[in-house]
């Protein structure tokens, strides 16, 4: 079973039992993330591996940066809290906070 968009992500604290059931991914949650204005994010790196041996990698120019839509808490009562502890855009674009990017994006040519 795969899931995609933030669907079946749950947070649970420490002292919750995690349900045993098949198909569960559980991790542990950095209690201390790095912040940006108080706001958790995620960075994606785009990287292509033509060779092994020898290691050849290509890293991309344009990457990728998602933000959560409301600032950070440790407060344990604000887990049920997806725009504080998430950066998925599909659950973030729902948020009365989303602000949309409305910058042109220029695409490079390739060749």
């Amino acid at each position: 079973m795969s899931a995609s968009c933030g669907r079946g992500i749950k947070l649970i604290s420490h002292n919750k039992k995690v349900p045993e059931k098949e198909g569960i991914l559980v991790s542990k949650y950095l209690a201390d993330p790095h912040l940006i204005n108080g706001f958790k994010y995620d960075l994606r790196v785009y990287v292509l591996v033509t060779s092994y041996n020898p290691l050849k990698v290509y890293i991309y120019d344009d990457g990728l940066v998602r933000f959560a839509t409301e600032k950070y808490s440790k407060d344990a009562r604000s887990l049920n809290k997806k725009f504080v502890h998430l950066t998925n855009f599909s659950i973030n674009k729902k948020s009365t906070k989303f602000i949309k990017n409305k910058d042109e994006v220029k695409k490079k040519k390739v060749g």
